[in-house]
């Protein structure tokens, strides 16, 4: 008991300035946080998708804004997918430039994850972040009221069994870009859907946090974003 009294102290006392970068979908999102506790954000939400441009931009920015240097930073967090391929690339291939040049840890946070941290309302019980993919078809996850995935992220056409299940055992929200498609379809009464949630690097700085405590981290030099390029799904002929 004693020693893990000793542990328990160990790990609340790790202390960490984490740079999380968020690229996955329009938003190019950059935060610098404490222990879990943003310091500063800087971001863009474009359809544009001017990451290659903004992004190390903003990396300076948040720098400044939180009167640190790139040297004080003790990891670096991104937004590992899924979402677009090219703003997915651009993430990670500064992240992993960040962690060799300072030899750092690199932390991948799940973009779907993140998103679901973003629910605020205490009545719900699943949340279900939704990203648009082609056509009818989403990027999608499910979370309990505890913030626990119960459901692997998936890409799947949405129609109106959709998510039924979940539904039938209490309120549903669904959330991101990729809600309107299921607010188009979806009927049942114990759904609700957010469309105005994007990804972005504020819903990281815990998330991140967590991780590093946890030493949960990457291998730099395998790492790569989670596309989820396997999932074409196409509807079956008649």
């Amino acid at each position: 008991m004693f020693l893990n009294f000793i542990h328990a102290c160990i790990f609340a006392a790790i202390m960490a300035l984490l740079l999380n970068l968020e690229t996955a979908t329009t938003n190019c999102s950059v935060s610098i946080a404490e222990n879990g506790n943003l310091l500063a954000i800087k971001e863009f939400d474009s359809a544009a998708y001017s990451h290659a441009e903004q992004l190390h931009v903003f990396i300076e920015e948040t720098l400044q804004m939180a009167s640190l240097q790139m040297a004080d930073i003790d990891a670096v967090a991104v937004s590992k997918g899924p979402g677009s391929y090219t703003g997915l690339r651009i993430g990670v291939s500064a992240a992993k430039g960040l962690c060799f040049a300072l030899d750092i840890p690199l932390i991948a946070i799940p973009t779907l994850e993140s998103m679901a941290s973003q629910a605020n309302d205490a009545e719900v019980n699943f949340v279900i972040p939704v990203l648009d993919a082609r056509r009818m078809e989403v990027y999608s996850s499910v979370f309990n009221q505890d913030m626990e995935e119960i459901r692997e992220t998936k890409a799947e056409i949405i129609d109106e069994n959709s998510f039924q299940e979940y539904a039938a055992k209490g309120k549903v929200l669904i959330l991101g870009n990729g809600a309107q498609k299921c607010k188009e379809t979806l009927t049942h009464p114990n759904f609700s859907f957010d469309t105005t949630v994007v990804p972005s690097a504020k819903e990281m700085a815990m998330l991140s946090y967590k991780k590093f405590k946890e030493n949960n981290l990457e291998n730099v030099a395998y790492f790569e974003p989670y596309y989820l390029k396997d999932f074409i799904l196409l509807k079956k002929k008649a």
